[in-house]
């Protein structure tokens, strides 16, 4: 029995599940505007009582690593560190542009490419891009999104383009008879579970004291508001 708990906050989405042997047992998630210090711990906790399952059963702790938000992904990898610590259990990281591919690939959606997207700054991206096999195509950059970006892609293959990050590039994608574009995706736990127990049955550890969230992007604080 490998009970994992599965931990994605790298958007909006504040998702948790719960799976044995690679079978999803229970699944807890919101959508909203980054709640994930007043809901993860709340998450974690139901799903478990949910299940019937304590937490010293847990075999692993599996985690989004980003890209994504800075401040979600401090939050899903202090709380995920935090419990393998307690518990003396491996933690195991997740991509979280494969887990938005592997989403969309176990919904039937056939393309040659699949390029996830996350919202950055702008007309900018967090953008990376597989094959149907989840082989990584073009490794993930941050892309400032014109006509040409995925030119070279989409002038030989059928490209589907999802995320929050692909909605504000659609029209400009839109010109190309190869793009394909998904809506209402978001990285989720429950497309975790089957990439974490491959990276749990390899034994694919992180090291709890010192794994730091895969940010692509240094953080950037924005200036405060002067006082009127």
């Amino acid at each position: 029995m490998s009970l994992i708990l599965h931990i994605e906050t790298a958007t909006q989405n504040c998702s948790v599940s719960l799976s044995d042997n690679g079978k999803l047992l229970a699944l807890k998630e919101e959508t909203g505007k980054y709640t994930h210090a007043e809901n993860l711990s709340l998450f974690i906790k139901s799903i478990l009582e949910e299940s019937g399952v304590e937490f010293k059963q847990l075999s692993a702790v599996s985690v989004s690593k980003g890209p994504g938000s800075y401040t979600g992904l401090r939050i899903g990898v202090s709380s995920a560190k935090g419990i393998c610590f307690a518990l003396d259990i491996p933690l195991v990281s997740v991509d979280t542009l494969k887990n938005m591919t592997n989403g969309v690939v176990l919904q039937g959606i056939e393309a040659d490419l699949y390029c996830p997207m996350i919202d950055a700054r702008r007309m900018e991206v967090y953008a990376e891009l597989f094959d149907k096999n989840l082989n990584v195509v073009r490794k993930v950059n941050a892309d400032i999104v014109n006509e040409e970006t995925y030119s070279k892609f989409l002038k030989a293959k059928k490209v589907c383009f999802f995320g929050d990050g692909m909605t504000k590039c659609k029209e400009l994608l839109s010109s190309f008879d190869n793009a394909i574009f998904v809506e209402n995706i978001e990285p989720s736990a429950k497309h975790m579970v089957e990439l974490a127990t491959d990276n749990f049955l390899r034994k694919e550890f992180e090291d709890v004291a010192y794994f730091e969230p895969y940010y692509l992007k240094d953080f950037i604080a924005g200036k405060p508001k002067k006082l009127l």
